[in-house]
């Protein structure tokens, strides 16, 4: 390796500033420094062993300087060290560059001395050391006279950072009663400075406020309790101010500061206290269920879960009953309620005892009973004055429909509650007493009938009754009474509607005509029963019969099969209908059959006349009855038309002659002229009969010629249409007094002559026993020799054909 002097190519000189004695000095030896010493002894030993006759001269190369420092923070430009090859001999052939980071910005080197400079101030913070490679050329070859080699510049630390709190702000919370030495928070303050170069970076924490309740930890920032059973009702929250000291709180250091707010979070160390012993209350009488009479509070000094607590009433307490008490979410008061109606007449004080128990209990800081605390309730009763009260809050009764004007239904009752007592009057309530079936007493409230019931009409009286006090305040009050009215068979059954039966030409014998069925207004307990029957005769019906379902229905069975319309048309059939009431009540309708030519489908064609007036609701006989009344007429207006226009050519062919007799004062002076046609002149013995022609009455009314058919007349037509309808025969009551009505309306009227004609009579009696005065018998009549043939007549007819055959049978 050589001597010393040859293995120090580089020699580094540092300056006196920057001499400092509590650095440690470090040697460096450049690794490509030692790799080409390594590298030359193997080439020499490799030489040596080739026997290599060339020995080339060894490079000694050395990089030996310590390692260089700058202060942080120094705006001085100053030298920091010096750099120097051995190759160097003062002659300033040697050029020395420097490369690397800051070098020509936080840099220099001065190519001949070597020296190196700073060129501004440094920051540590910003950056700890530079890497730079510095090399020396020679300035006659150009040519590097040593390798190129690196070293380092370390700027040196010093004090120029303030400690800093981290995540702040710092808020804790920590429960009421912990004990001493609980740990609250751990605050934690970082320094920029070097912590390996001296105390620069060193810290301690101390309390600033918050003693003695709070300490810190020095080294840790560690907040603990320093004061034990803190109370959080006393104090809730506390301000703890730390502060940070680097240099280890040497003078000279720099310091912060931070606050940490530590809460005191509640525990149940407080029971309930009520604030007084006795709570008084007043309420009227007449307040109603569910009124708030008051509320009462016990104080507890904790909050939140802590704070819950649950009123209550002494059981064991008969006024309890009366009244409840719940507690208020929200306020946490008990709330007295009232649950059953006041009388102040019968209790006018109640006295009992509340509790009031935490819900949560926590036997670490109290005893059980320390969690409850009991008070003493007073609720005084207020006196009101009430209306009077009834009895009973409705009455209903029960009464038969048949019951006598002036029964006694039932009584109502009330009575004035009050101290007083005041005297009470019974009224009905007119406003809702729409019936007026009843009336009361007014001075003991006794209800009766004031007009006979009727179920049918009305089965149930809502009556509404009020009772008023007379003296002091007159107030009232209203009951509803419910009558029932009882039903009564008071009613006959009836066919339920208008039947209509009619049978087949081709109905056997037993087959089922007609299925009826009855209606009951009455409404009997056990339900309706229905009896059908036909009316008791000394003969059996030979036609039909009526058969009992006992299911209150009854069928029409034909008891033969031999009916035809040519034999009869209809048959009359009367139904007696009885119920079940007692005393049964019966109803007989009389029902008409009518005999159909049915179709082969078996029902009989409903169109025509019969199918309007089903359409119409009338019966048969009355329909039968109006066309027949129709017709008459229609005939009648002919017949008059038919009488003018004979009339008319009378008076232009043929001379009448006029006979004048004389009469006495009291008979009525009216003619009826017949003549006769004799065979030849007659028109070949033709009889003919002249409708009614009138003589010229003696006295001639002015309005002879205009009169028309009268009312009477038609009326009369139309009885005598109902009367065939109905089959009625002369023998008859009713025909007989139509015929007697008839003759005395001829004879009252002066200007009607007894004229034979159709519009006077239109049926002759038989039962006279003096016979007719009319000739309307002679079908044919004599003509004597003394008549004159200049006026022929036309014989009388017969006006039977008029008003048909023989008499037809009505009985069954």
């Amino acid at each position: 390796m050589g001597n010393t002097e040859e293995m120090h190519g580089w020699t580094v000189k540092m300056s006196t500033p920057s001499v400092l004695a509590v650095v440690t000095v470090f040697s460096m030896i450049p690794g490509g420094v030692l790799s080409d010493m390594r590298g030359s002894q193997g080439l020499e030993t490799q030489q040596l062993a080739q026997g290599s006759s060339h020995l080339h001269r060894r490079l000694r190369r050395g990089w030996i300087w310590k390692q260089l420092f700058v202060p942080e923070e120094d705006p001085t430009p100053r030298v920091i060290g010096q750099l120097k090859s051995d190759s160097d001999r003062g002659e300033y052939s040697i050029k020395y560059v420097l490369s690397g980071e800051g070098a020509g910005d936080a840099f220099e080197i001065d190519e001949y001395s070597g020296e190196i400079r700073t060129l501004k101030k440094l920051d540590r913070e910003e950056k700890a050391f530079y890497v730079l490679q510095a090399q020396a050329i020679n300035r006659r070859s150009n040519e590097p006279e040593e390798p190129q080699s690196e070293f380092i510049i370390k700027v040196q630390d010093i004090n120029d950072n303030v400690p800093q709190f981290q995540n702040e702000p710092y808020v804790s919370s920590i429960p009421e009663m912990c004990p001493t030495g609980t740990t609250v928070a751990q605050v934690t303050a970082t320094d920029a400075d070097d912590p390996m170069f001296g105390n620069n970076a060193k810290l301690i924490y101390s309390i600033l406020q918050g003693e003695p309740y709070f300490s810190v930890e020095p080294k840790t920032g560690i907040i603990v309790t320093s004061w034990p059973n803190m109370d959080r009702e006393a104090r809730e929250q506390y301000l703890v101010v730390v502060q940070v000291k680097d240099m280890l709180g040497l003078s000279g250091g720099y310091s912060s500061s931070t606050t940490v707010t530590v809460s005191l979070t509640d525990v149940n160390d407080n029971g309930p206290t009520f604030q007084h012993h006795l709570y008084t209350f007043v309420v009227p009488e007449n307040a109603p269920m569910g009124t708030t009479v008051g509320r009462i509070m016990a104080e507890d000094g904790d909050i939140g879960i802590n704070a819950k607590m649950t009123y209550s009433l002494e059981d064991d307490l008969e006024e309890s009953s009366t009244f409840i008490i719940q507690t208020d979410p929200l306020t946490q008061e008990g709330v007295i309620l009232l649950v059953k109606p006041l009388d102040y007449e019968s209790k006018r004080r109640f006295v009992m005892a509340a509790e009031a128990v935490n819900d949560h209990v926590d036997t670490r800081f109290l005893a059980l009973e320390e969690f409850s605390d009991r008070t003493t309730l007073k609720i005084v009763v207020e006196d009101v004055d009430e209306p009077p009260v009834f009895l009973s809050p409705l009455y209903e009764w029960k009464v038969p429909e048949n019951a006598a004007v002036g029964t006694v239904v039932g009584s109502v009752s009330a009575r004035d509650t009050d101290t007083v007592n005041s005297p009470i009057r019974y009224a009905i309530d007119k406003r809702n007493d729409a019936t007026k079936a009843f009336k009361i007493e007014p001075n003991n409230g006794t209800i009766t009938i004031a007009k006979a019931l009727d179920r049918e009409t009305s089965n149930w009286h809502n009556v509404t009754v009020e009772a008023k006090e007379i003296t002091r305040n007159h107030l009232s009050s209203s009951v509803v009474v419910f009558i029932k009215v009882l039903d009564i068979n008071d009613n006959v059954p009836r066919l339920a509607r208008d039947y209509q039966p009619y049978i087949c030409e081709g109905t056997q014998a037993g087959e089922l005509i007609q299925l009826l069925s009855a209606v009951d207004p009455d409404d009997p307990v056990e339900g309706h029963h229905f009896y059908f029957s036909m009316v008791p005769e000394k003969h059996i019906n030979p036609n039909f019969t009526i058969r009992d379902n006992q299911d209150n229905t009854a069928g029409i069975v034909a008891r033969r099969s031999t009916f035809t319309r040519k034999d009869r048309t209809q048959y009359l059939l009367p139904v007696v209908v009885a119920d079940s009431g007692s005393p049964a009540l019966s109803s007989t309708s009389t029902l008409t059959i009518s005999v159909c030519s049915c179709q082969p489908a078996g029902h009989c064609p409903s169109g025509g006349v019969e199918a309007l007036a089903l359409s119409m609701g009338l019966s048969m006989q009355t329909l039968v009855g109006i066309l027949v009344s129709l017709v008459t007429l229609t005939v009648l207006s002919v017949l008059m038309l038919m009488v003018r226009r004979h009339r008319r050519k009378q008076q232009e062919g043929l001379e009448v002659e006029v006979r004048e007799l004389e009469l006495p004062e009291t008979v009525s002076q009216k003619v009826l002229y017949y003549g006769e046609t004799g065979g030849a002149g007659g028109g070949g013995g033709r009889a003919n009969l002249d409708l009614c022609q009138p003589v010229v009455p003696l006295r001639p009314h002015p309005r002879r010629r205009e009169r028309r058919l009268r009312r009477e007349d038609v009326r009369a037509s139309i009885r005598m249409s109902l009367r065939e309808s109905h089959l009625i025969g002369p023998e008859d009551e009713v025909f007989r007094q139509f015929i007697l009505d008839r003759l005395a309306e001829a004879d009252q009227d002066p200007y009607v002559p007894p004229f034979d004609c159709l519009r006077t009579y239109a049926y002759e009696g038989s039962g006279s026993p003096t016979g007719s005065l009319s000739s309307l018998d002679s079908s044919t009549s004599e003509v004597g020799p003394e008549q004159p043939v200049s006026n022929p007549r036309p014989y009388l007819v017969r006006l039977t054909p008029w008003y048909g055959g023989g008499e037809e049978d009505t009985v069954f």
